[in-house]
């Protein structure tokens, strides 16, 4: 019998992570190109009028159109059948069955609770160009999505009914035909928990196995086993889209596979004002898919909170990405806040090859005025000379090649004293700071078994395991929302 005992300090460097945490240096470039703040994030209306959408609480850049027709209501008291939506009177109770009543350009307007689709199933379809707007009291009078909560949560009792169904599941809107916007989208003031149905080992810090850093936390780690773990997206599209899509002052956390992954065709994607916190695989991931031109989608990821992206399993080598910079979309991402995010805050290690690679010319990625912590690496880019990733610190942007960042000033690495740093959650925070990992392989010639093997001339077999302090383990929903507005003018601001 031997066994070989290693100790990893794994992606993460324990050793760099700590030197991060204690860091006290002043911010760097803060006072550098910065753009104006969520306002963008704006302001709420008390009026419920019907005609407009006056009440969002972060408008578009201008870009894209706000959805102009006819305003229809849901709520969990809501009329089961005969309801037809018209006033807070004669609102809906099934939010699904709203949807399937809207047509393009309507706005749903949906109060607190928690709407889990046709017969409690656990997601919501939608194929309309519609925009969906939580956060309303239940008198329709007054609208904030942090105080009236409007929420997707499904629980264990789902996990027969969503499958792989994403919490909002797009679908129906492209069309390969046509070259036109065929409409807008528009997703407002959600919150998408994924914690009360994905798997976790239990909160019990005594046994190294539930990967539990101490009793403050609510579950231990999440397991990564394909076969005993929920497998969806909280926003997902089942093709791509042929139109806009804005996603705003929403709450997206704790998900097992992207809290964002939707395909584009053409159009503008606003993605804003949101906090997307505790994700496996990745924060946000959106795919291009036209061919030959990466001038038909367009991304503008700014003022959103993106922290802790984990690595797609504990071994914590691939994945774990705040944005995923995709093939045929160009991007500007700024005004966001990237922490402690698992394998990279920003990964642009795609590119477009073989007969498509002429089109790379086209290709406008900007970086700037974003605020970065503690997170593995702030950029990852292909590495140029082979082997895997070249990791960029954000202070270091400058060096990278002019056509990968075009634009790039304004970013820096906050301290450890910063407002934001202070609404994390403090023990979540000291558990990804102390993240270890520890590998042990043991291998017996003279087992029973493997003498077996070589008699046969098979193979002789050992085995292999793998600790983590933590890995995935969910996020304390009260913490996730006092995320918004942590830090004036950089990530998610307070919905007013």
């Amino acid at each position: 019998m031997k066994k070989l005992f290693i100790t990893m300090c794994l992606a993460l460097s324990t050793t760099l992570m700590f030197a991060q945490f204690g860091k006290l240096n002043g911010l760097v470039n803060a006072g550098k190109n910065v753009a104006a703040t969520a306002s963008n994030a704006a302001k709420s209306s008390s009026s419920s009028n019907t005609s407009s959408n006056n009440s969002s609480a972060a408008k578009s850049d201008g870009k894209v159109s706000e959805n102009k027709g006819k305003v229809i209501y849901v709520k969990p008291n809501g009329a089961a059948r005969g309801a037809t939506g018209a006033d807070p009177s004669s609102a809906f109770k099934n939010l699904q069955k709203a949807i399937e009543n809207a047509e393009n350009g309507d706005i749903i307007r949906i109060a607190e609770g928690n709407y889990l689709g046709t017969n409690d199933a656990g997601y919501i379809e939608v194929n309309k160009w519609i925009t969906l707007e939580g956060g309303w009291n239940e008198s329709f009078t007054e609208r904030d999505p942090l105080k009236y909560i409007t929420k997707i949560e499904p629980g264990q009792e789902q996990l027969g009914t969503n499958g792989s169904k994403a919490y909002i599941n797009i679908s129906g809107l492209d069309d390969v035909l046509s070259k036109n916007i065929l409409g807008t989208l528009i997703i407002d003031g959600f919150t998408l928990n994924m914690g009360l149905q994905a798997n976790y080992l239990p909160a019990d810090p005594s046994n190294p196995v539930n990967g539990c850093p101490s009793k403050a936390f609510e579950t231990g780690r999440m397991m990564d086993n394909e076969s005993k773990q929920v497998q969806h997206q909280l926003i997902h599209s089942d093709a791509a889209i042929a139109g806009n899509v804005i996603i705003r002052n929403c709450l997206l956390t704790n998900s097992t596979y992207f809290a964002i992954q939707i395909n584009t065709r053409r159009g503008e994607i606003e993605i804003c004002n949101n906090v997307i916190v505790c994700n496996r695989y990745g924060a946000v991931r959106i795919d291009g898919w036209t061919k030959n031109t990466y001038k038909a989608s367009h991304v503008n990821f700014h003022h959103n909170t993106v922290a802790f992206a984990w690595c797609r399993d504990k071994e914590m080598i691939d994945m774990g990405y705040g944005y995923e910079c995709m093939i045929g979309v160009n991007a500007d991402i700024h005004n966001n806040i990237f922490a402690c995010n698992n394998y990279a805050a920003i990964a642009r290690t795609h590119a477009a090859s073989g007969p498509d690679a002429k089109i790379e010319d086209e290709r406008v990625t900007n970086v700037y005025d974003n605020a970065f912590f503690m997170n593995k690496t702030d950029l990852q880019l292909p590495a140029k000379g082979g082997g895997k990733w070249t990791n960029v610190r954000c202070a270091n942007f400058e060096d990278v090649d002019e056509k990968i960042l075009p634009k790039y000033e304004g970013n820096f690495e906050m301290t450890s004293d910063d407002p934001f740093v202070k609404a994390l959650d403090p023990d979540y925070l000291k558990g990804f700071a102390s993240l270890e990992s520890v590998r042990s392989e043991s291998f017996d010639r003279n087992s029973a078994a493997n003498q077996f093997r070589q008699a046969v001339g098979l193979n002789m077999q050992g085995s292999e395991t793998i600790r983590v302090s933590m890995y995935g383990n969910r996020y304390k929903m009260d913490y996730a929302y006092k995320l918004f507005g942590a830090r004036k003018d950089y990530g998610a601001q307070k919905v007013k």
